[in-house]
Order: structure tokens, then sequence, then C-alpha cells
């Protein structure tokens, strides 16, 4: 009976409301930074009850990092893109999200990164609602590319697909000192996750 009242209660925050209090978050996080951001600070900047927002999510680490997965317009949708090649797959993937969205995202991404090292809750939040996720996801593409015969199956490189893909996104912005691009991520594909796969670029 408990858990039947639980997600009755949860159940009440519409889709879209739910996606008004994820932008509010990730707003919040870009202004603030997740050590700073509270739960009051939510609520107030959602007109929201506090006690709405921990029976819904449970505390902050699991709100965020569901407000990060709710508005990823990558890896989080993988999984209904099948253009019939990997090329085509990571292509369509990149093309989801424009140059500003990209900028957008590495920022707050790299704010993130540095809290999840001090924050227990907020990695294991991350593992939980996007890191293994987004991994399964990826593993599922690369499978569909196996069963094509575009990769081969002992191929080392597939375990490290997603470290590539997230190292070049990184890197960009580190390295060069520059934002990550689609042209920049379309060249890094080319150049980098295919040949290691050993899928053809041309």
């Amino acid at each position: 009976m408990t858990e039947v009242v639980a997600t009755a209660r949860r159940s009440r925050i519409t889709p879209e409301r739910e996606a008004e209090l994820y932008e509010a978050v990730l707003d919040l996080l870009r202004e603030v930074g997740y050590d700073a951001l509270t739960m009051d600070a939510v609520a107030a900047r959602t007109k929201s009850s506090k006690a709405t927002l921990y029976r819904q999510w449970g505390g902050k680490a699991e709100l965020v990092a569901k407000a990060v997965r709710h508005t990823k317009p990558g890896g989080m949708g993988l999984d209904e893109i099948d253009t019939g090649s990997l090329k085509g797959d990571l292509r369509a993937l990149t093309l989801r999200s424009d140059d500003c969205e990209m900028e957008q995202n590495s920022a707050l991404m790299r704010g993130l990164a540095m809290a999840v090292h001090s924050n227990p809750d907020l990695l294991r939040a991350f593992r939980d609602h996007l890191i293994e996720p987004e991994m399964a996801s990826f593993r599922r593409v690369v499978q569909r590319a196996v069963d094509r015969g575009e990769i081969r199956p002992d191929n080392p490189a597939i375990e490290f697909m997603m470290h590539m893909m997230l190292g070049g996104f990184a890197a960009r912005t580190m390295i060069d000192e520059l934002p990550p691009t689609q042209s920049f991520l379309m060249s890094y594909i080319d150049a980098v996750v295919l040949p290691a796969l050993g899928v053809p670029t041309d």
C-alpha cells in the first residue's frame, strides 16, 4: 500500500512540468554550480514545494542527474537512431545538437565533472541515470554494426568506444581552448573513432 501511495504521489507531476523543472535546475547549475545549488533554490525558482521535490527525486544528486539526462539530446536517444551504418548512426547522433547547444553542454559537464569527484551521491546518480544507460546504448549500436559485418567482434577498440566519443568532446576545450562543434566531432569520428573500429570512412 505504501508503494502504491508513493507512486501516485510521484505521478502528479506532468511531463511538461517535469521538463520545466529540469530546465530550471540546469539554469541554476550554470549560474551557481553544483555545490552551491540547493533544493530551496530549486523550489523558489520553480515555484514548487521542497517536500514535492524530495518526494519526487529523493535529493539533489538524483534531480541533477535526471535533469541532465532529460535535456541531453545525444546518447539517451541513441537507440532511436538506425541509419543502416555505424558512420551514419554517429553522424546522426552528432547532428542532434547544434554548436550553441554543444558549447552550453560542454561548459555544464566540465563543472559537473569536478563536482562528481567530491560528491559520491552525484557520482552514483550519474552512473545510474547517465553513464550506464549510455554505455548500454552504445553497446547496442556497436552490436548492430557487428551484426552487419562492419566491425570485427574481436576488435579491442569496441570496449573503448564510449571513452573515444567522450574524450573528443571533452578534450576539444582542454587542448584547443575551443568549444566542440558539429564539424570538429564529424572530423574526429572519421579520423579517430571509425578507423579504430576498422570501419571505412569513404
